[in-house]
């Protein structure tokens, strides 16, 4: 069961999301807990998120708002209890949020959904333990692209009457910046003329709260290369960025590693770091 359960995770997403998946979460969730509280952020849509508090949170417990990956086609909240009960396990006010996926919704509708969620976040943050001043946003995969953009395109924040340097960081983990839209992609980022609108990388210009990213430079699905890419654009600007690299990672592992924090130990205490808690308690 073992082997079968590890050959999905070194899968595609495409594979992952055919008969393997089932499998694949349920192992992944197997010692995750429960939410303590799920709220809704847009009555209109029916929208979602999770919230995970840890034991004994504190009035600055900082709140970490994470966006999951698949190719903005697939995914649920319930499928990362794996991430925001692991988070909460570390100190930190988790809320692990639904978007609008395709064909619900393609590009920029899921970015109106996301900063949704931040806005929500930062307004109840602290209902459930958490600072509103020390709000990060995270995310894998597409979730990353999703978190990287709202942290460097002021407009999509702005909607919603907040600005990039209102959050306290963002953490990107395996995420694309700077990538070709291509087969599939091309239907969920639209028209040509709009696909430059979607690289993080084009609008970083120095307002950026700082950012952590982490990548494997094994990773086949989503080159390293973009988040050097970003590093490299921030750090430019003076913004406050570090890079993890993961050795011979590939690119589930920076979201293994809250499952299975052996599989990439750099990864739990590099966040811990960047959100201000002490390296060595990671869990």
């Amino acid at each position: 069961m073992r082997r079968s359960i590890h050959a999905c995770v070194a899968a595609t997403l495409a594979l992952l999301v055919s008969g393997c998946q089932s499998a694949f979460f349920g192992f992944v969730n197997r010692d995750s807990t429960q939410p303590d509280a799920t709220a809704v952020y847009d009555t209109t849509r029916g929208l979602a998120l999770d919230i995970y508090r840890p034991q004994n949170a504190a009035p600055d417990t900082p709140v970490v708002l994470f966006f999951y990956g698949g190719s903005w086609q697939y995914g649920t909240r319930a499928q990362y209890r794996f991430v925001g009960s692991r988070l909460a396990q570390n100190g930190v006010v988790a809320i692990v949020a639904d978007y609008r996926t395709w064909p619900a919704a393609g590009f920029p509708a899921f970015m109106g959904d996301a900063a949704h969620a931040v806005r929500w976040t930062v307004d109840h943050a602290a209902e459930y333990g958490g600072d509103p001043n020390r709000v990060f946003i995270a995310g894998h995969s597409a979730g990353a692209q999703i978190a990287a953009l709202l942290g460097t395109d002021a407009r999509h924040l702005a909607a919603v009457e907040l600005k990039p340097k209102d959050l306290a960081g963002v953490i990107g983990l395996s995420g694309p910046y700077d990538f070709v839209i291509s087969g599939k992609l091309e239907e969920i980022f639209g028209p040509r003329s709009q696909w430059p609108e979607a690289m993080a990388v084009r609008f970083v210009d120095g307002d950026e709260p700082p950012f952590l990213l982490i990548h494997g430079d094994g990773d086949r699905t989503v080159d390293v290369g973009n988040s050097r890419k970003l590093d490299f654009a921030l750090r430019r600007k003076g913004v406050d960025s570090t890079l993890e690299i993961v050795s011979g990672g590939n690119h589930f592992v920076t979201a293994a590693a809250f499952y299975d924090p052996e599989r990439a130990p750099e990864v739990l205490p590099a966040i811990r770091t960047f959100i201000g808690l002490d390296p060595t308690e990671a869990e």
